[in-house]
Parts: C-alpha cells; sequence; structure tokens
C-alpha cells in the first residue's frame, strides 16, 4: 500500500513551556491530519512559529518583551511564511519511504500538481533529493536523486492524484483542529495565529 500524508518538521520541543507540546525528535516529520492530540497540535504550532522566529529587520514593528508575543512575533507579522516539511510517500510492502529534503516547505506542495498534469518533473529539497517525473501513466519518485542506487516508489497518475487530493483534506482537518486549540492555550492570539498557521500552510483558513 502506497500511503501519501502531509508533514511538518518538528522543531525542538524539549524546554518549550508556552504551551503543552508532544514528546518528539527534533527534525522528525509529524503527519499532519484531523487525528492530531491537542499536545500535537501545539507541537505543530510551536515547529511553524519556529519557521518563522526573526528578528524584525524589514519594518516590521518591534519584538514585544513578553515570552509568548516574543515567539509568536514572527509568524503574526512576517508577509512570507515557511513551514518546513513536505509531503511523505510510503510504500509499506516495499518499506521505502520518501521524505522532503531540507528547505522544502509544505506550501510548495504545489509542484507536485507539475508533475501530473504539467511539466512531469519536480524535485523537492536537497539532503535527501527526492525527485518525481511522470513517465507515461505512472509516476517514478525517487527516494534520493544524488545517488545512483536511489530506492524508488512508482504508482499511477490516477492514485498519484487521488493521494494529493487527500492530503489537502488532511490539511483542511488539521486546520480545523488549530483554531479551537488556539482560542484554549493562546486566546489573545487566537484568531491570529489560526490565520497565520493557514497561511503558511497554503490553505484556506476554517470559517466559524
Amino acid at each position: 500500500m502506497i500511503i501519501l500524508q502531509p508533514v511538518l518538521e518538528v522543531g525542538q520541543c524539549r524546554g518549550f513551556t508556552l504551551w503543552p507540546v508532544a514528546e518528539a525528535e527534533p527534525y522528525d516529520f509529524l503527519p499532519l491530519s484531523g487525528a492530531l492530540s491537542p499536545a500535537e497540535v501545539g507541537t505543530a504550532v510551536m515547529s511553524i512559529a519556529a519557521c518563522n522566529d526573526c528578528e524584525p529587520d524589514d519594518g516590521r514593528p518591534p519584538r514585544p518583551a513578553d515570552p509568548l508575543g516574543a515567539f509568536l512575533h514572527g509568524l503574526l507579522t512576517m508577509d512570507d511564511l515557511f513551514a518546513s516539511g513536505g509531503l511523505r510517500v510510503t510504500d509499506s510492502v516495499r518499506g521505502t519511504t520518501l521524505v522532503p529534503g531540507c528547505c522544502n516547505g509544505i506550501d510548495e506542495r504545489s509542484d507536485w500538481a507539475v508533475v501530473v498534469d504539467g511539466s512531469g518533473s519536480a524535485s523537492f529539497g536537497h539532503d535527501p533529493s527526492p525527485f518525481a517525473e511522470r513517465l507515461d501513466g505512472r509516476v517514478r519518485l525517487t527516494v534520493d536523486a544524488e545517488r545512483d542506487d536511489s530506492p524508488v516508489i512508482e504508482l499511477p497518475v490516477t492514485e498519484l492524484r487521488r493521494q494529493l487530493s487527500h492530503a489537502e483534506r488532511d490539511l483542511a482537518d488539521f486546520m480545523r483542529l488549530v483554531g479551537p486549540w488556539a482560542s484554549r492555550h493562546i486566546p489573545d492570539h487566537a484568531e491570529a495565529t489560526t490565520a497565520a498557521v493557514a497561511r503558511a500552510l497554503a490553505v484556506p483558513a476554517p470559517v466559524g
């Protein structure tokens, strides 16, 4: 069976105290879906905020003095947001997994549409260097294009298109968790944080 999931690269959870987070190793991948626990949602929001936690040097307002406002400042004030990760594809029969490479963002998953409906190839970061190419009615996914002996995963274009649609539903389901989580744990920043997370993931913010 081949499973495609949107995954977020996890930030450093150890010592984080601004809200509850789930135990996770830094740089591991957290699948995003509506099945996450509140602590896992906290880990996801923390990781996205950490991706955008940089000093204001482009005319943005100064960083607030309070720890929560300071940590969220980049997420809530930057125009271009980034969420490290992408799409993970697992072939459970062969035991092969393609993961996003370094510097790839979840918002870049639109490049997969180029594979199924466009020019037919796309890459997704480096170290490793995952690569996807369309070969007639099938798609070949190379786990690391820098390796001559890289494992590959192959699947029909129709199946990949179906899996991509499912990944979008997973992200939408995850976003439906973020608003209630934010209202409980960071009520003064709930609406702005929910909207910022949606922008970082390139998904519509939930309504209501």
